[in-house]
């Protein structure tokens, strides 16, 4: 039995062979186990970021990168330990079979190692939006999310280098020169990407509107439903998505329908020249009556505001809490309701728009 475990095949023996695949067999076998116990130590670590955390939507977050990871070091640790067969030693370009499988593997694992960074942003991150949900501003989620998104660019990024540093040993400080000489021309073709992520901190850190806002801007008018890094979603009155860049809604003038101190209402009745002025005045009466009995209007101006050639008119202007955008149209409705029933009660007409009257000597 042992001269036919030192038996050797392709520069190793049979033992050493053994001995590695049972190594990666076990850890195959028992990845989950070891994965979800070390995924609970780590959990560990974050306890004081768990109190209102599901650990164990946690532990099945970084379970499977983390098994990933394992796997693929153990594999490297293993293989590692046995010398490269002969047979095997050709060159592919100007580079071996066993630099490029080790290059391969060693890129694998700082790739997983990096998948377990990211899942371990997003805990953090759902962990920061559990708390953001308990405060007075709705745009603490979407700065969250924000931050959660550029973080993790940033961490993709730092492991791209690391694989060509590490795995390929590409010289980093070659690549950064390089970057630095190519970033002028870079900066001058993605100006605009740049500036619309600059002005995406301005919102995030100005606040000019947050997530959940009603906003005007230029054309465009709707509920903002994310703020990303180049551009911010808003959802039209017609449920149309529109996507605009970050740089227009800081260089355009913006208005924020949502942070109204009130909001007002206003209505010019046209009202023909036949009325009587006993009449146009019973009719400003009945709409000033009618608008104290509205518990939601605040303040209120009616009042016979002018005298034309092609009718007398009769001004209307009050004024709401920031309620419910529904809710403001439901209330003009019903004074437009009542000014139309006062007037056919009243006997009043409505001017007819297009027509001149002369006044004759």
């Amino acid at each position: 039995m042992k001269s036919f475990l030192d038996r050797i095949i392709w520069n190793n023996t049979i033992e050493s062979y053994l001995w590695t695949i049972g190594i990666v067999l076990f850890v195959l076998l028992l990845n989950k186990f070891i994965s979800k116990y070390l995924a609970k130590i780590i959990a560990r670590l974050f306890r004081r970021w768990l109190k209102n955390y599901d650990k164990q939507k946690f532990t099945e977050l970084i379970v499977y990168p983390l098994g990933t990871f394992l796997v693929i070091s153990v594999c490297i640790i293993a293989f590692y330990q046995l010398n490269y067969p002969d047979p095997l030693k050709y060159k592919l370009y100007k580079y071996s079979l066993q630099q490029i499988v080790l290059a391969l593997a060693i890129a694998l694992q700082i790739l997983a190692f990096t998948w377990l960074l990211l899942r371990v942003v997003d805990f953090i991150a759902s962990v920061l939006e559990l708390r953001a949900n308990h405060t007075p501003s709705p745009g603490d989620n979407q700065l969250i999310l924000f931050f959660r998104d550029f973080i993790k660019v940033i961490i993709g990024v730092i492991g791209i280098i690391v694989v060509l540093n590490q795995a390929f040993n590409y010289n980093v400080s070659t690549l950064l020169t390089g970057l630095s000489i190519v970033g002028a021309a870079v900066a001058l073709a993605l100006r605009e990407s740049l500036e619309n992520l600059i002005a995406s901190f301005v919102i995030f850190f100005d606040k000019p509107f947050t997530a959940g806002d009603f906003v005007k801007v230029q054309t465009v008018a709707g509920t903002v439903e994310r703020i990303g890094l180049r551009s911010t979603r808003i959802r039209t009155a017609d449920k149309s998505y529109v996507t605009v860049p970050n740089k227009q809604m800081v260089d355009s003038i913006l208005d924020n329908v949502s942070r109204r101190s009130q909001i007002r209402g206003e209505i010019n009745l046209n009202i023909h020249l036949e009325t009587s002025t006993v009449k146009i005045n019973e009719l400003v009466t009945e709409i000033k009556r009618y608008l104290s009995t509205i518990p939601e209007i605040q303040s209120q101006n009616v009042l016979f505001n002018d005298i034309r050639v092609q009718a007398y008119i009769v001004f209307i202007e009050f004024f709401t809490p920031p309620i419910a955008w529904g809710l403001f149209t439901d209330i003009k409705q019903r004074i437009n309701f009542h000014i139309l029933q006062t007037m056919d009660r009243l006997e009043i007409k409505i001017a007819s728009e297009g027509k001149d009257l002369a006044i004759l000597p």
